[in-house]
């Protein structure tokens, strides 16, 4: 009994015990570091790329005593192209517009069919193409970009672009001088490229000159198929643009294929601008815009085109000197001179003369049906006989 009481109390001792004892103290926690107050690195901004600067493409304008032209004859020549079918003159000298005409209900702004003159914009894009390694070279065959050529009877497997360019495919084609043409067939065949190709060959490729516009549908064709791109979209690429042409645009054959000979629409200041193009050597603004080698191949003689006045014959252009054909007292003043030039030449008159030698470029655009070599005199009698030789200028010319 003693003993069981003992334990009793001890129990109850160490109970008393336990619950008089202080509770453990937690650790204390490490204090948290201070926000700082420096402020988080920014990145680097990303600077805009320097928007580069615009070209300004707008013509100069001067007035025509200022580049050795007589201010009078351009004044006679004024007076003599309401009684024409001209609808627009624009005379480049040195770089400037120096004179330009517009027939009633016609502005610089107007854009006119230049016909035929569509195939040096044609050629040029040939140049730019080759130039970029998208045709090889001119002496390419044409079954290397139009396939089905290859499967064609005798000799046509055998035209290359240099054919084309020269104007001698040997296929047969009535489009130059009188009698029976097959223009009309031509255009309103369903598909102007198998049309062109239908057509007997009736000489030798490269033997013999003859004129058509079937050619130049054909490289038209053979450069949509090499640059994948429609010609007008890659003329705006590479050269339109870049001239400042806001007038340009190129009619097309029912496959969509550019009309490549005939089909260019555009205002004479921007043809102007064409031609300007091709006296600077194909440097326009600074940029080399057409090789200087194909300006040079094009506006050199590859063979002797058709006989007669209209000039021999290059890469779609035309080379012949012109002559002024002096009048009045122009003739005992200045005298008569002649100088080489070069040209684009449409149906009906439509013309880009280019004359480096007096770094001169005339447009003449025609709206009317008519002879297409009328309005030329306009500028043998007129633009070249308004220029001033230095040593007339010296002998009491208008010409500062």
């Amino acid at each position: 009994m003693t003993y069981r009481l003992a334990a009793l109390l001890l129990a109850a001792l160490l109970a008393l015990t336990a619950c008089s004892s202080p509770a453990p103290t937690p650790s204390p926690e490490a204090p948290e570091p201070p926000a700082s107050t420096a402020p988080e690195p920014q990145p680097e901004p990303e600077l805009e790329p320097e928007p580069e600067p615009e070209i300004d493409n707008s013509w100069t304008f001067d007035a025509p005593e200022n580049h050795q032209m007589d201010p009078e004859v351009l004044a006679d020549l004024h007076a003599a192209l309401p009684n024409s079918n001209v609808s627009s003159m624009v005379i480049v000298k040195d770089g400037a517009i120096v004179d330009e005409y517009y027939a009633e209900g016609y502005d610089e702004n107007s854009a006119f069919e230049i016909h035929s003159c569509s195939k040096s914009f044609t050629s040029a894009l040939m140049g730019i193409a080759i130039d970029q390694g998208l045709v090889g070279g001119v002496d390419d065959l044409l079954s290397d970009y139009l396939p089905q050529v290859a499967d064609l009877p005798g000799t046509k497997k055998d035209l290359t672009l240099r054919h084309l360019l020269t104007q001698t495919s040997g296929l047969e084609w009535y489009e130059w001088g009188g009698g029976y043409h097959n223009w009309g067939e031509f255009r309103s065949a369903p598909n102007w490229v198998d049309y062109i190709l239908s057509r007997d060959q009736v000489a030798q490729p490269g033997q013999l000159f003859n004129y058509s516009t079937g050619n130049t549908h054909l490289l038209a064709a053979a450069l949509e198929a090499a640059t994948g791109k429609p010609l007008l979209e890659y003329g705006k690429e590479n050269l339109f643009d870049a001239l400042g042409m806001e007038t340009i645009s190129w009619g097309t054959d029912p496959q969509g294929i550019a009309d490549g000979g005939n089909g260019v629409v555009i205002s004479a200041r921007d043809a102007a601008r064409f031609g300007q193009l091709y006296l600077q050597g194909g440097v326009w603004k600074d940029q080399q815009l057409v090789p200087a080698d194909w300006v040079a191949q094009s506006t050199s003689v590859q063979n002797p085109g058709p006989g007669g006045s209209t000039g021999q014959y290059g890469y779609q252009w035309w080379i012949r000197p012109y002559a002024v054909n002096a009048f009045g007292t122009y003739k005992a003043a200045h005298g008569p001179a002649q100088y080489d030039a070069y040209h684009a030449f449409g149906a009906w008159g439509q013309y880009i003369f280019v004359v480096p030698e007096l770094d001169l470029v005339t447009v003449i655009t025609c709206a009317k049906a008519q002879d297409s070599y009328a309005p030329r005199p306009f500028f043998t009698d007129f633009v070249l006989a308004a220029y001033i030789p230095e040593e007339a200028a010296g002998e009491g010319g208008t010409a500062s």
